[in-house]
């Protein structure tokens, strides 16, 4: 059985708590859909427990700003510079080294799209749907980016599956959210709880003020946080 873990954003706990979760459902191999560490208040600890894994990973748009912020929102610069400063060169490296996506059978596996790793779908079709799978042949769809977990046929029937966020979920549920995709090919998408207030804090704790932002995304389970 795999299970789907992306966008951690550094959460330990919430993790952990997947994990544990992962595993007591007969997970046996796992596919890490990028966004492993920045804005969360463990981001060289959660690389760590990742590697221990069985796992393929993928690059997301949080791994290629540790080398290249140019198009990171201004906001986000000192997270993402603590960060890059707390995994270190060699480490930074290897993430921006990872690859944009992953094949297997008829899915494709990316963090936002085919092509990009900030273009992506919401729970609702949209007509720039038909613009960003332009070219793709891939019957099945495995994305993250947008922290909202969902399944829906896109264009064409291609069948556009997200797993939801890890550690930041923006849908207004706090649980950390992953999917499972059983030896039948069945997906199921799972919530597991955990204690968020926690990792709110600790964000604060690692990033000062610089943090305050993702705490509130964290304890609001919501993008536009106030």
């Amino acid at each position: 059985m795999l299970a789907l873990l992306y966008d951690v954003h550094g959460n330990l706990p919430a993790l952990e708590a997947v994990l544990a979760d992962a595993e007591a459902a007969g997970a046996s191999s796992y596919m890490l859909g990028g966004d492993y560490a920045v804005a969360g208040g463990w981001p060289v600890e959660t690389v760590a427990r990742l590697r221990a894994l069985d796992a393929r990973w993928i690059r997301g748009n949080t791994e290629r700003w540790l080398a290249d912020p140019s198009d990171a929102p201004e906001p986000a610069l000192p997270v993402i510079e603590a960060c890059r400063d707390a995994l270190g060169e060699g480490l930074v490296a290897e993430l921006v080294a990872l690859p944009l996506e992953h094949r297997s059978g008829g899915t494709l596996f990316c963090h936002a799209s085919p092509g990009s790793d900030m273009l992506s779908f919401l729970p609702q079709p949209a007509a720039a749907d038909q613009d960003v799978l332009a070219g793709e042949t891939a019957r099945r769809v495995v994305f993250g980016h947008t922290h909202l977990a969902f399944r829906r046929p896109g264009p064409d029937g291609v069948d556009l599956i997200n797993p939801g966020s890890v550690g930041m979920p923006w849908d207004g549920d706090r649980r950390a959210a992953y999917a499972l995709v059983k030896g039948d090919g069945v997906l199921e998408h799972r919530r597991v709880a955990y204690d968020h207030r926690a990792s709110a804090e600790r964000i604060r704790e690692f990033y000062g003020p610089a943090g305050e932002l993702a705490a509130r995304r964290l304890e609001q389970a919501r993008f536009d946080a106030s």
